[in-house]
């Protein structure tokens, strides 16, 4: 990787860099040791505003203040339903500090959701980001006995409101000032109390099958994971991180909010979910955390302004991605590069490669991580091409984010690389399931012992529920759920997740479901891009006047078929897929189909067109 990458700065750190073994303990040092350095910066009406580690704190200490004027007891637990805004890290922050459990809701919850979450943790105040939120949470206040509060973070459209159960964040903020005034240190008193091994956080599942369950996260085992986290990929405070991914789900939670409370990495908050790519451009993050989706959309964007350029470019950029695959291929065979070819990736970027990566937002990335679903090899490889660094991290909820990592010393794409230094890693000898153990385990589920017993082995070992290999390096390889694995008709066993990561490289596909179990031979259900086959509608003259008559239309199935033909080429004839069918509902994270991470319900999905998926058999 030398004179392409500086390594210096890929290297791991061990140093604990701000001390505290509670997570109120290390934000508070934070404060203490960066105060006027700005931590976060959120875009409102067009304009970046920054907020300093000084402002941060005094808004968590007015929020703490406001909490406990409420009655919020420590063990008490808040639950926050919220897109991703900077007043969800205020009030997590809040809700630490005071003693208090905090629990995420997804913003794409309905009421019923909703409903059951807090009833499930026993919410005794709740956030909402705004009325739209608000009204789900009064449709269901009535089933809550224990809901004492609702703070709303943005009044908009809510001035006229008077409900003594409803108050504004600020109205809390401003309680909070009147109560520390007349309880001074109760506050300090709070953080001092938190022992490592309290309740911290409750991370839900974002429940596949069946309801939801309140993963269990300790402050122990929190700060333990951060400080792990340091030793996979060294960040400090001259880094740009982005934040965008829902604070509820563990990845961002744990990867940004508190690994950059712990290292100093300044947090951008991007305006809403549809502005990423815009907002990327504008941060250039020089590390980036994202899910395949993400990196995938990115890919199929540039595809689709390649095609729209000139012959000459498309030209150059043929020539230069060359040029960044042969040093990829000598990279990731552990080959020298030769000073020749160096020279001939410094012009290949000059020329396109650099723009490439300005298009993306990636240009001042000094790596990229994806996680929190498979990813396809080839675009690992492609995004080394442009000369940056891909490394795939796994992990789940349960096991308090990554526990295994690619070290950007020595990637392998479409591995999942060695067990992270800080936890155990082995295969279960009878079924190849991964299993970990250590610190960083969660404690069990909410409220379900036996779930929990199910899950943890008496001696620690958590089963994942992911199958896997792992090569004379330590490289561990996700080959599938232990669910998910097909056994067809003819006894073969096939692996779906490696079909579906080659059918959802195409630009043109977003999801995939592979069919086949017990079944002569596999077929699919397909999941357009509708902003991208919507573009080749148009560019090719087909006529279409809905999403459904849009994935009907010929042109798209021909469209979709050929890009199954180029999947099963790469496949023995056993595992090629001889049918297909395109989802005609467009799908978002409300729908059933999907999961708040927008993965689609592998086995509700195969229940509900149970009667397409016969007619192709």
């Amino acid at each position: 990787m030398t004179g392409l990458w500086k390594p210096d700065r890929l290297q791991p750190s061990t140093d604990i860099v701000v001390p505290g073994d509670t997570i109120p303990a290390m934000f508070w040092n934070a404060v203490e040791r960066r105060g006027p350095q700005v931590w976060m910066r959120q875009k409102e009406l067009g304009i970046w505003r920054s907020w300093t580690w000084a402002q941060t704190a005094e808004a968590v200490r007015e929020i703490a203040g406001g909490l406990m004027s409420l009655g919020f007891a420590p063990g008490d637990t808040a639950s926050i339903l919220s897109n991703t805004v900077i007043e969800w890290v205020l009030a997590d922050l809040a809700v630490l500090s005071a003693g208090g459990v905090a629990n995420g809701i997804y913003p794409t919850d309905a009421a019923p959701q909703v409903h059951y979450l807090c009833e499930d943790s026993r919410t005794t105040v709740l956030f909402v980001e705004d009325d739209e939120q608000l009204d789900k949470a009064l449709e269901v206040r009535e089933q809550l006995p224990l809901l004492r509060q609702i703070v709303v973070f943005d009044m908009k459209g809510l001035r006229e409101l008077a409900d003594p159960g409803v108050i504004s964040l600020d109205a809390l903020r401003e309680r909070g000032r009147a109560h520390l005034q007349q309880h001074a240190g109760e506050l300090e008193r709070r953080v001092q109390a938190c022992r490592p091994e309290d309740l911290a956080i409750l991370v839900y599942t974002s429940g596949t099958t069946g309801k939801p369950k309140g993963a269990m996260h300790t402050h122990a085992g929190l700060v333990y994971t951060v400080r792990g986290y340091n030793t996979l990929i060294a960040r400090d405070e001259h880094d740009e991180a982005m934040c965008f991914l829902p604070l509820c789900h563990i990845a961002e939670r744990l990867g940004g909010e508190y690994f950059s409370l712990y290292t100093g990495t300044r947090l951008n908050f991007v305006e809403n979910p549809e502005t990423v790519p815009e907002n990327v451009r504008e941060i250039a993050p020089t590390v980036f955390t994202a899910v395949p989706r993400v990196w995938e959309k990115f890919y199929s964007g540039v595809m689709i302004a390649l095609k729209e350029s000139s012959a000459l470019q498309q030209a150059v950029y043929a020539w230069a991605i060359g040029v960044g695959t042969r040093i990829a291929d000598q990279v990731l065979a552990g080959q020298p590069v030769s000073a020749a070819l160096k020279a001939q990736f410094t012009l290949a970027r000059w020329l396109a490669l650099d723009n490439v990566r300005k298009l993306i937002g990636i240009h001042r990335a000094r790596f990229l991580v994806t996680g929190a679903a498979p990813i396809s090899p080839e675009l690992v490889k492609w995004y080394l091409a442009l000369g940056v660094p891909m490394l795939e991290v796994w992990g789940m909820t349960e096991t308090c984010g990554a526990a295994t990592g690619v070290p950007a010393t020595r990637i392998k794409p479409g591995s999942i690389g060695p067990a992270a230094g800080y936890n155990e890693v082995r295969l279960d000898p009878a079924t190849g399931e991964i299993l970990v153990r250590g610190p960083n385990v969660f404690k069990g589920y909410l409220n379900l012992p036996e779930k929990t017993a199910e899950t943890i082995t008496p001696d620690g070992w958590l089963h994942t529920g992911d199958v896997g290999q792992v090569d004379a390096d330590g490289y561990y390889r996700i080959t599938d759920r232990m669910k998910d694995i097909i056994i067809t008709a003819g006894g073969k066993n096939i692996t779906p997740s490696e079909l579906e990561n080659e059918l959802k490289f195409s630009p043109y596909i977003t999801d995939a479901v592979v069919i086949g179990d017990r079944r002569p031979y596999l077929t699919v259900i397909i999941m357009i891009d509708q902003e991208n086959v919507e573009k080749f509608a148009q560019d090719h003259d087909v006529p279409f006047s809905n999403y459904a008559s849009l994935t009907r239309a010929p042109e798209v199935q021909q469209l979709i078929q050929g890009v199954i033909d180029q999947v099963n080429t790469r496949f023995a004839r056993v595992e090629q897929i001889k049918k297909f069918f395109l989802l005609d509902t467009q799908l978002s994270a409300e729908d059933e189909e999907l999961t708040p991470t927008m993965k689609l319900k592998r086995q509700l999905v195969q229940k509900k067109y149970a009667e397409r998926i016969e007619a192709m058999y």
